[in-house]
């Protein structure tokens, strides 16, 4: 069950890619309830520092330079769906260890959590170098952005779902009572569970010979070959940098509106499950997008709006109306939500795409070790430098006089907000290497907005079909705006006869 087939038909492929999508949503129930907002609130509850968060932060992370072994592994062993399959069942039998240190106090808790943590994510990182490697064979090239839009779908769903149900368990709970412990312990426990029957749904898909092994290959060798390559190198430092500016500010936002805005958990959970909603409103559009007019220009539209997002963030600590700063956040999300399901998807698919059909293995290794250094360094740099940040203030006031009145506009940067700037600014920069990838079918952002905002014209047009209705309700901040230059344009000498284009 766990060997390759010398023989994939499209049977087989089809019968594969649909195990695929279904277990999308058993991997997204172990997601849901063990990583992001729980794993960061859950070590919370257990006492841990700034640097303790920032460090399981960045754990997931520096596993993936286990993947640079794991080439090795995969090359020699070529037997991927083993890999993969093993590696994931002794790795998700770690949450259940994680979920026993809900019911102790101190110190060995948190470092039996942590080590916990560390073997899920090095064995994570050896089974994605062969999971990897084995769905690049495996998926169409032309159906990339459509089946993983599809299994996203579904992860999103059911984090959706979970996420939810997470709220409500934290929220019928006090803080530092035996019922958290309870519901924390449960989580990991329903994780294990759902983690474990994704492993059962991957030994069943097929999985493809790899091409014989032209000799015994070494480590530098093999990546030296992704490392020759110009237009992959330039997609490495764009990668490296988005890593960096990302993973530096998002770990931290569920102690920002916790410790800083003194916000509940159980309101952090509401607004992941509000991002979750946004996300899976727009996954498959951005979905049909990268497969129209490559993954490059869907991620041209929306890195800007998740690094804009990021910094608006400080917005939150400059607000005094608490409802004002909770609609704040919640917008935010929705943002953030709607942007990263697109550069989540084509930042996957690009790497893919750029690597060659049968030797993607040490491609996508060379990607995810530099996204395990990048982003792994930013949230221990983070948390190490919070302290410091914490005892300094800047203050910055605009004030525009008239012979009338006085405005003044006061601005105050504290602890966190430091960061969301500073990952602004590298983001920005992030955004230009971006600029010098070259993938085939790529389109201006300009055009790829104007496209957009045609695809919207059009679910106006049918609105009276329900597909029509998902369509306009796909991106429904440009309807306004487009229905704007339509008016002026018809309002122009000279074209008040011409009918609006198709």
């Amino acid at each position: 069950m766990l060997d390759p087939q010398t023989q994939v038909g499209e049977h087989d492929v089809e019968r594969g890619l649909r195990l695929l999508i279904v277990e999308g949503a058993f991997s997204g129930g172990a997601v849901a309830l063990t990583t992001g907002v729980i794993l960061t609130a859950f070590a919370l509850h257990l006492g841990a520092s700034n640097v303790m968060v920032g460090v399981l932060a960045s754990v997931p992370f520096l596993a993936q330079l286990l993947q640079l072994p794991a080439i090795l592994l995969v090359e020699r062993q070529r037997r991927r769906k083993r890999i993969a399959v093993l590696t994931s069942i002794v790795g998700r039998l770690m949450l259940g260890v994680m979920a026993i240190t809900a019911f102790s106090t101190g110190t060995t808790p948190l470092l039996v959590f942590l080590a916990a943590q560390c073997l899920l994510c090095g064995l994570g990182a050896i089974g994605s170098c062969a999971w990897n490697s084995w769905l690049r064979d495996l998926a169409p090239e032309r159906r990339l952005g459509e089946v993983f839009a599809k299994r996203t779908l579904w992860l999103t769903t059911i984090n959706l779902v979970l996420g939810l149900a997470a709220a409500i368990a934290l929220d019928l709970t006090d803080e530092r009572s035996s019922g958290r412990d309870i519901v924390f312990a449960g989580m990991f426990v329903a994780g294990a569970v759902t983690g474990l029957a994704s492993a059962r749904i991957v030994s069943l898909m097929p999985e493809p010979v790899m091409p014989p092994a032209a000799g015994r290959v070494g480590l530098r060798q093999l990546l030296q070959v992704p490392l020759q390559d110009l237009n992959f190198r330039r997609l490495l430092a764009f990668v490296g940098s988005w890593q960096f500016a990302v993973n530096l500010a998002t770990p931290f936002f569920t102690v920002f509106i916790v410790r800083q805005l003194h916000f509940n958990v159980s309101f952090v959970m509401v607004l992941s499950v509000v991002s979750q909603i946004a996300n899976l409103v727009v996954l498959r559009y951005w979905g049909r997008l990268s497969d129209r007019f490559a993954n490059k220009s869907v991620l041209a539209v929306c890195a800007p709006v998740y690094i804009l997002s990021i910094v608006a963030m400080i917005g939150a600590s400059q607000i005094d109306d608490r409802g004002l700063v909770k609609l704040w956040l919640i917008g935010l999300h929705l943002l953030m939500g709607a942007s990263v399901a697109g550069v989540t998807l084509t930042a996957t698919n690009i790497a893919l795409k750029l690597s060659p059909r049968g030797g993607a293995t040490a491609y996508v290794a060379a990607s995810a070790c530099v996204t395990a250094v990048a982003a792994g360094l930013a949230p221990i740099l983070g948390g190490l430098l919070a302290d410091v940040f914490a005892k300094r203030k800047l203050e910055v006031l605009v004030r525009w006089s008239s012979p009338h009145n006085t405005f003044g506009l006061p601005l105050m940067l504290t602890s966190w907000d430091f960061y969301f700037l500073i990952a602004g600014l590298i983001g920005l920069y992030a955004i230009h290497r971006l600029t010098l990838v070259q993938e085939q079918g790529e389109i201006e952002p300009r055009e790829m907005m104007g496209r957009m905002l045609d695809d919207t014209w059009q679910g106006i047009r049918n609105i009276s079909s329900v597909a029509g209705l998902r369509s306009a309700t796909a991106i429904p901040v440009t309807l306004v705006r487009d229905a704007r230059e339509r008016l002026r344009a018809r309002r122009l000498p000279g074209t008040r006869n011409i009918p609006p284009s198709k």
